[in-house]
């Protein structure tokens, strides 16, 4: 048989020894590094008020540096570290379509799963596709919502009349209203525009070859009709909920109009390029976390490939689910890791970092998709090839929003967590 049980199995296993591993990386992070860390901080904030200075960490360390040490670590951009990512509106799109693939994906699978009370899923032919459609229609609130939401967290620290505290930019405060537009409209337009962009290229392929892959212009007009009419006042309505929406205080003790832990500083400082071991740059160890991430998939996504280009129907949507799973976890603990040694490094851009942590893993996929092509089918000439590649494109743009917006979110609630506990001046 095409689906052999026993090396689903043998995925799951592999997928839960590498959560396992990480899960218990992450715990060592928090539970003794975080941990020498806090007892150095407080060791220093309690010299400045006249404490003694002899204190020791459990490897004979000492807790405070001698004089003419300088300070360093992850507690140093505390008044940088909540500042608002760069290109914020497009930032705050590209979470927000992230979390409506979240949602997405997980709807589709789950429908899937529950084959048995609405009848197999290729009974009909299409069904996965009309789920797939609705569940992105229904969830563009979402979209809307996360975007407008985040926008409005982060955009505070690029006001400089806004609320004490919050920060300053060189951002006007006229600019607030097109910034707002900016970021409803890319929410709208952003990943529609590139699915139709590159479909509308393989349909005209398809159309000139005289395929069966053609998509007709009715078709075309039906889905258009719903985008307009159903996905866009869906975002729309769900970026006004977000912009509206009442944020949790920053911590406790904090006024309800702070939404961080700590304030940011009125002027960046400088992020130090030397000095800094390679597990402190992004570009060295974001690379590694999309290589976990993979390995915790690459057996199940061969099995998707070739029901995908091989004609096989994939039935096994519970492994799917339980894969799934096992991915955002992995996503998430490779995620914190990586913040957490950037952080360590004094560079403070850590929402670009996550984000392309977790995204990093379509590259591998995409990688994979190409080897797979190469030993694994037999696929030759331009439609085909053409074919091949769009859709595994388009497979790997979503996964990687997918799992950069889950990675993004696994690292902000480190950060807020572990500023939340720090004692700053």
């Amino acid at each position: 048989a095409f689906f052999k049980h026993q090396i689903h199995w043998f995925s799951i296993f592999n997928s839960f020894m590498m959560v396992m591993f990480l899960t218990g990386l992450v715990a060592l992070i928090l539970l003794r590094t975080l941990r020498k860390d806090y007892a150095k901080y407080s060791m220093g904030h309690d010299l400045e008020l006249g404490g003694d200075e002899d204190e020791y960490d459990d490897d004979g360390k000492p807790l405070v540096p001698g004089p003419g040490t300088e300070e360093s670590g992850w507690k140093q951009v505390h008044g940088d570290v909540f500042r608002a990512p760069r290109l914020l509106p497009l930032f705050a799109a590209l979470l927000g379509t992230g979390w409506q693939l979240v949602v997405l994906t997980f709807g589709v699978i789950l429908y899937a799963c529950l084959g048995s009370l609405h009848g197999a899923v290729h009974e009909e032919r299409g069904e996965v596709l009309h789920s797939i459609l609705w569940c992105y229609v229904f969830s563009s609130i979402v979209a809307g919502y996360m975007s407008g939401s985040y926008f409005k967290r982060y955009y505070a620290t690029t006001n400089p009349r806004g609320k004490s505290g919050s920060g300053s930019s060189d951002v006007p405060i006229s600019a607030g209203t097109s910034m707002w537009q900016a970021t409803m409209f890319l929410t709208v337009v952003l990943l529609p525009t590139i699915m139709t962009a590159i479909l509308s290229a393989l349909n005209f392929i398809s159309l000139v070859y005289g395929t069966i892959s053609y998509i007709p212009f009715m078709v075309i007009l039906k889905v258009f009709l719903i985008y307009i009419f159903m996905s866009v006042p869906l975002t729309i309505f769900g970026t006004l909920l977000g912009r509206h929406a009442k944020l949790a205080a920053g911590g406790k003790g904090k006024p309800a109009g702070e939404h961080f832990p700590c304030r940011v500083n009125a002027i960046p400082q400088p992020i130090p390029d030397e000095g800094v071991a390679w597990y402190g740059k992004p570009q060295n160890i974001v690379p590694f976390a999309g290589l976990l991430s993979f390995g915790s998939i690459f057996i199940e996504l061969y099995y998707i490939l070739t029901s995908l280009w091989n004609y096989k129907y994939y039935h096994v949507y519970g492994f799917l689910l339980g894969v799934y799973a096992i991915l955002m976890i992995v996503v998430c603990m490779t995620t914190v890791i990586v913040v957490y040694f950037c952080l360590n490094a004094e560079n403070y851009l850590w929402q670009w970092t996550a984000f392309a942590s977790g995204a990093s893993t379509a590259g591998y996929v995409f990688l994979y998709g190409v080897y797979y092509y190469i030993f694994k089918t037999g696929m030759n000439g331009f439609l085909q090839t053409s074919f091949y590649f769009g859709y595994m494109g388009l497979i790997a743009l979503n996964l990687g929003l997918l799992c950069g917006t889950v990675g993004h979110f696994a690292a902000s609630k480190f950060v807020r967590t572990i500023f939340q506990n720090v004692k700053v001046d």
